[in-house]
């Protein structure tokens, strides 16, 4: 079993942010995290799991993901990103991350855990720290398809 620790933050919404992802299995322990200079905080909570995800170098894992997320969590087990899927994402957002996770997620076996965030989880706690630091760490990558979809 694979355990996933997931945390995104954003300074403003929109904003800098950034997410951090703990990877534990077993003895092996990483840490991920990056800073994207104008996004929001669902973008980088789902981004802290696809992020986790990818960094999965064997396929048909078993992988438990721990998230203070509800809209990652809801959106996924109970299922309203397959009708978002159904209708195009019409009037919905993160289609490009939405359809990422989707492509990722096939590869493995996964199960969702809620964390009360901010609430003393050591893991949730850590990966909070990470988030927020990559937030404010130079340099900030840019998050183009949400700042090309969200242009003014």
């Amino acid at each position: 079993m694979i355990e996933i620790f997931t945390d995104g933050a954003s300074s403003g919404n929109p904003g800098p942010g950034g997410y951090g992802v703990i990877l534990r299995s077993g003895q092996h322990y990483k840490e991920l995290s990056e800073g994207f200079r104008k996004t929001t905080n669902n973008r980088m909570e789902l981004m802290a799991v696809i992020k986790g995800l990818e960094a999965l170098k064997t396929p048909n894992q078993q992988v438990m993901i721990f998230s203070d997320s509800k809209y990652v969590i809801d959106s996924i087990e109970k299922r309203w990103v397959n009708g978002w899927v159904a209708k195009g994402f019409a009037g919905k957002k993160n289609k490009d991350l939405w359809m990422r996770y989707l492509n990722v997620s096939k590869l493995h076996q996964i199960k969702f855990t809620w964390v009360r965030g901010h609430n003393g989880h050591p893991e949730n706690e850590r990966c909070d720290q990470l988030a927020v630091a990559a937030g404010k760490r130079a340099p900030l990558l840019i998050d183009s398809v949400f700042e090309v979809e969200n242009a003014k």
